[in-house]
């Protein structure tokens, strides 16, 4: 199952949670919503409204906001 994570450059969740997928061989997509507008409207879709990083939506249609590692770790059957 691929995902993809919006998130911001400056946002330190987000880079934590990108190095921790690097560091655990998880690929995913990255989409800045600053740079996406369109990217940002879908976050908001999700989180009621809010801009909220890190959000990341998978495949199948799901969507977690601020996960942790363990968790994602667990959506994707790992």
């Amino acid at each position: 199952m691929n995902f993809t994570v919006y998130s911001t450059k400056w946002c330190g969740p987000c880079q934590r949670l990108k190095r921790d997928l690097r560091d655990a061989g998880i690929d995913f997509e990255e989409v800045d919503i600053e740079l996406v507008p369109d990217a940002a409207k879908l976050v908001e879709k999700v989180n009621n409204g809010n801009q909220t990083v890190p959000t990341l939506i998978f495949s199948d249609g799901t969507a977690m906001t601020n996960p942790s590692l363990a968790s994602i770790r667990e959506h994707l059957g790992r």
